[in-house]
Parts: structure tokens; sequence; C-alpha cells
């Protein structure tokens, strides 16, 4: 392995046609995503075809908790990522050698911190969380294992972080897509021959993130051997943990406010009943592999804001910024006419329900959630815009609307209106929160330095 070509793995942004670059960028971001959300959508598929339309509801109505987990270790990572990139890029090996046992070291201590407490309060949470009496066993058992298993979570998070900050993002692709196609088979294995039941679910996605963690792990110590660390790394160096902790806290906080507004409003979801539960479970699975596009296209604008802006290249940004919401405007209406002609049949392949409840309720999400893509595209866009240009205070107070408007709708609106209010409360939190970034990006934004 040769630092210097693992290195080389990057892409200028600074020249060339804007759209052509973005779009180049997105493309393996929206399969990484893609691949990811398989995840949750075999495991709905499977649970409704085999399991029954319970089965489906005892998933989504914990899976808020699944999320808010995942962002969170997530986050973290993404943390370190930067820390590591840092040395990496400056050549600092000893450095990175000891950021990387850091990382190791908080990595599982948190992944213990985290499972025993999630694990300790689980049923009271559930509880909390107004789980629905017939299926409280069955969402138990599902969200007990994939907590069990969250240190699989955690390793791959690690491993996949390692290999970006040496300039390798393509490898943890493959091994998500593999980790993907195997959770996939062992869920009708455990499911359909072996009937496992719910249990089998989980039960495949923490086996299929094991595999890919190890897999993830065997190349890095195959082709990265000279920088991982050593006995003496190990040893606690305060400043360079103190900089992994609280750069990963700070990632892991945003990452976890939106989930933190998502679990307020599953509690409200969950009173409503099994049938609606499912209905909402289903859509919301449906409407992530649609929206998948969106976060790609603004994923990589955040790496061409980022790159232009270090270079001073200021109309660029505006220029990038403006094809990006082009894009995203136009995904939007495709997804409503997909959603209108494709909606129905989807839902009716995903869960194989015939309750007239579930269909109705899971369309009405569908397609007022679509009507809305275009303000969550404006979102994810200067979202992710505005933090490649160092404004980091919006970004955030956009995500605590988001977390505010949901908190609303669960104390007020969901008990006032039912169903209807928990299927406005995102579509409206997007429209709010893309008119405040419009806004500031209209001002703070385009306070910039001299084209250079």
């Amino acid at each position: 392995m040769k630092k210097n070509e693992e290195a080389a793995r990057i892409t200028n942004m600074t020249e060339g046609s804007p759209i052509r670059l973005i779009i180049a960028f997105a493309l393996p971001l929206m399969i990484g995503n893609l691949f990811q959300h398989i995840y949750n959508l075999v495991d709905t598929m499977i649970a409704g075809r085999y399991l029954g339309s319970e089965a489906i509801a005892a998933i989504g109505s914990v899976s808020v908790i699944y999320s808010l987990l995942v962002n969170c270790t997530w986050g973290l990572n993404n943390g370190y990522c930067i820390i590591l990139s840092r040395f990496f890029g400056a050549g600092e090996k000893k450095l990175f050698q000891k950021a990387a046992a850091a990382m190791i070291t908080l990595n599982l201590t948190i992944a213990l911190l985290l499972t025993s407490v999630f694990l300790l309060f689980l049923k009271p949470a559930m509880r909390l969380l107004k789980t629905p009496d017939d299926i409280f066993a069955q969402a138990y058992l599902y969200i007990v294992i994939i907590i069990a298993g969250l240190i699989t979570t955690v390793l791959y998070d690690a491993c996949s972080g390692y290999l970006r900050a040496v300039g390798n993002g393509k490898t943890p692709l493959y091994f998500l897509i593999f980790s993907s196609l195997l959770n996939l088979f062992l869920d009708v294995l455990f499911v359909v021959i072996l009937k496992t039941g719910i249990g089998g679910t989980a039960l495949a996605t923490v086996i299929a993130q094991a595999v890919s963690a190890l897999l993830c792990g065997i190349y890095i110590f195959k082709n990265y051997r000279e920088y991982l660390p050593v006995g003496e790394d190990f040893r606690f160096h305060k400043d360079i943990m103190k900089e992994m902790f609280f750069t990963g806290l700070s990632m892991a906080l945003m990452e976890s406010v939106v989930s933190m507004g998502s679990l307020i409003l599953q509690r409200a979801i969950n009173h409503l009943g099994t049938a609606l539960i499912t209905a909402y479970t289903t859509s919301c699975r449906i409407r992530e592999v649609i929206t998948i596009p969106l976060g790609a296209i603004a994923g990589a604008g955040s790496t061409f804001v980022g790159q232009n802006y270090g270079a001073g290249k200021y109309r660029r940004i505006v220029e990038g910024n403006r094809k990006m919401l082009l894009m995203e405007f136009l995904w939007s209406l495709l997804s409503i006419v997909l959603t209108c002609l494709l909606g129905k049949p989807i839902i009716l392949w995903v869960t194989a329900a015939s309750n007239e409840t579930i269909l109705s309720g899971a369309l009405l999400n569908l397609w007022v959630s679509a009507l809305c893509f275009f303000p969550l595209g404006v979102l994810f866009v200067l979202r992710n815009s505005m933090q490649a240009m160092g404004h980091k205070i919006l970004p955030v107070v956009s995500s605590a609307i988001e977390l505010t408007v949901k908190i609303v709708s669960a104390c007020f609106i969901v008990p006032a209106f039912g169903y209807s209010g928990v299927v406005a409360a995102e579509p409206v939190t997007w429209c709010l929160c893309a008119v405040f970034l419009s806004i500031f990006y209209k001002t703070v934004g385009h306070q910039r330095r001299p084209e250079t």
C-alpha cells in the first residue's frame, strides 16, 4: 500500500462544470444511502409478508430508538474522522496513530455505556413511547437484540471512518453493499425458512453488520498496517482524547437532535393504534428511499461548497447552489409523479396488507410528504452549504426548530387532529426550516471575502 496513492483519491471541485462534478460525486453517496436504507426496508418487507402487519408496527414503534443510537454513533465517528484526516493530511503519522487509538478507546467505552443504559431503561422507555400492548412483546424482542448488537454498528462506523480519513471512500461502500445483500439473505433464512419470527429480522441485521465490520477491519489490517496504533499509542493523551471527544460529541448532538424530535413524535403515533403505526412506518420507509437523491445531492454539494469556499470562489458557490436547487426541484417533481402512479402498488408489495386503514394511511402520508419534497431539498442544500462555509450555528438552530415543531405536534396537534396531525408534522417542519435558512442564506450566507 502506498500512502500517496491512497491520499490522492480526491476530487478537485474548484474547476469544471459544477453540475457534472456534483452529480459524479453524488452517485456513490446515493448508492451508499440506498443500500443503507435497504436494511430498514428489507426488515419491513419480510415482516409484512411473512409475519403480518403487527410485526411492521412492532418494528416501527421502536425504530426511533434504533435511529437515535445509530445517528449518535455515526455522528461520533464522523467527528473522530475529522481529526484523523487532519493528522493524515499533515503527514503526522504518530499523532494519527494516537488519534486512532483514542478512537478505538472512545468507541468501545461509549458502545458499552450506551448498550448498558438503553438495555437497563428499555422497557420504561417503551412504556413512555406508549408502545401498544398487543405488539409490546414483539417490539421489545426486536429492539433488545438490536441494542445488544450495537457494538457491531459502532465497529463498522469506526472502520468506515478510518478508511475515509486516509482517503479511501469506496471500500466502505463495497462492504456496505455486501452487508445489505447478506442481511437480505439472512432475513429470508431466519424468518421464511427457520421461522424465527421478528427476532430473526433483528438477528439478521446484527450479524450482517458484524460481518461487514469484520471484513472492513481485516482490510484495514492488511492494507494500512503501518498506520495502526501500537501499544504505547493507547496511553492516555489528554489533548488528543479531549479533541477527539468534543469533536465527536458536537457531530453526534447535531445528528441526535432530529432523532429526539422523531422519538417524541413517535410517542404520539404509538397512541393511535397498530394499524396507523403500520401505515406510518411503511410510508416512511418508502419515503426514505425516494428522498435518497435529495440528500446525496446536498451531501456532494457540501464538498463542492467547502472546496470552493477554501479557494475563495464565491460566485462558483452561488452557481453550484442554484444548480443543486434545480436538481432538487426536478427530482421532487418526478417523486410526485412516482408516488401518485406507484405509491399504492409499492405499499401493497411491502406490507402485503389488505387492511384499508393501513393502505389509506400510508398513501396519505406518502402523498403529502411528496408535495413538500422540494422544501426538504432546499433544507438539505442550504444546511450543508452553510456548514461548509463555516456557519455552524444557523444549521443547528434549524435542527432546533425541527425539534420544537415535532414536540408541539406530539403534545397538541396529534391529540387534536389524530393521524392527520402526524402526516402534517414533518412537511410543515421542512417548510419552516427551509424558509428560515433561505432568509439567512441571503444575508449571513452571502457575507464573503473579495473574489480571488
